[in-house]
């Protein structure tokens, strides 16, 4: 499921050390703008000990996570919206995301430069939020002669054009629509044709230091300031030292400091969770493995992440939660206790679920495609 979360923020605010971490990859990272020009990709396992258990119960050989595909996006300055710094192939790059990342700066370094205008982190969260609003606005200056025409011809639903006046009018007041449309009453959905970055999910990373990671009052009051997005807490450079070490070595680096998860773990989780994805899974002798579908997908649409004919195919689905197979400690002994279900085509999946699918008279897991 090719879904990405585009990272974005001002120039030298960490992002490229972030993503660096993210991805173990070798972006470069320098203390001028610009040090990123051209979008990095990088795909990152999600943190899941339910795999590590399942291939404990199955002897699999494999553990095969799910992921999250970040994109790295180079700094925006103020007046990106109109051309300035790199400004329009940038917010293409940001268009283009399922989510948005906004990397903010809530360090103190005399040594790393601040962009013109960069003060605080409220200062620099306006500023991002004023251009992405800016280039909304133009994206609906530029349709809207278009919607009324196709509203007068009948060509688009009539209530597509007053949607579009109401959001124009939130974006108007400096609130993002992901911010506002909820209380707006606005109906985002009407408003997918013309791609509106503010329509995005977000979330917030605050890239700071460890006197900033144990100020409990500083963290609350940006995440006032973001709600209702997710805020997240780290230091990008402790982060980068840390993917380094083994992992006992990284845990108890992380217990030293009164961190009980990593922030790359959580910015994982969370981005996930922000996707509006969840995992199901299977396993047996050859893999684990963690399969990423849509919340609210049915058994048949989840059987076709694993292969189009097991969804055409469908007859049912053997499920046990990953909880009850877990104190069960074997499928034999989860049979015998009446925890593993047989579910037909209208079951929703549930994050967790164990399963084995039955196509056209056969079974199939991940490792018997």
């Amino acid at each position: 499921m090719a879904l990405t979360i585009g990272i974005v923020g001002l120039p030298n605010v960490g992002k490229s050390t972030l993503f660096n971490a993210l991805t173990r990859a070798e972006v470069l990272a320098a203390n001028y703008p610009f040090a990123t020009i051209d979008p990095n990709v990088g795909v990152v396992p999600l943190p899941d000990a339910r795999l590590g258990r399942l291939a404990e119960i199955f002897g699999s050989q494999k553990i095969l996570p799910a992921t999250v595909s970040f994109v790295d996006i180079a700094g925006i300055v103020k007046g990106a919206s109109e051309g300035e710094g790199l400004g329009n192939k940038f917010l293409a790059n940001i268009r283009e995301a399922d989510a948005i990342c906004q990397v903010t700066r809530a360090f103190s370094d005399p040594n790393v430069t601040r962009v013109d205008g960069s003060k605080d982190p409220q200062g620099d969260l306006e500023t991002i939020s004023a251009e992405l609003i800016l280039a909304d606005l133009q994206s609906i200056e530029n349709a809207l002669p278009r919607l009324e025409k196709d509203t007068k011809r009948k060509v688009i639903e009539p209530e597509v054009l007053p949607e579009v006046m109401k959001a124009k009018e939130l974006l108007e007041t400096g609130v993002t629509l992901f911010q506002g449309a909820k209380k707006a009453g606005i109906d985002i959905s009407l408003l997918r044709d013309l791609q509106l970055m503010t329509t995005k999910p977000f979330i917030y990373v605050f890239n700071t230091d460890e006197e900033g990671l144990a100020d409990a009052a500083m963290q609350q009051e940006l995440r006032e300031l973001v709600a209702p997005a997710e805020a997240i807490f780290l230091d990008a450079k402790f982060e980068s030292e840390l993917i380094e070490l083994d992992e006992a070595e990284a845990k108890e680096m992380l217990e030293s400091t009164g961190q009980e998860e990593s922030g790359l773990d959580q910015l994982a989780r969370v981005g996930y969770d922000t996707l509006n994805l969840q995992s199901y899974l299977t396993a047996g002798p050859k893999e684990a493995r963690a399969w990423t579908i849509r919340k609210g997908w049915t058994a048949p649409q989840a059987a076709g992440v694993i292969h189009t004919d097991f969804e055409r195919g469908f007859i049912k689905a053997e499920i046990v939660s990953f909880d009850q197979l877990d104190e069960a400690g074997s499928m034999n002994e989860a049979k015998a206790k009446g925890w593993v279900r047989m579910e037909g085509k209208d079951y929703v999946m549930a994050d967790g679920d164990v399963v084995e699918f039955r196509h056209g008279g056969t079974s199939g897991t991940g490792g018997k495609k």
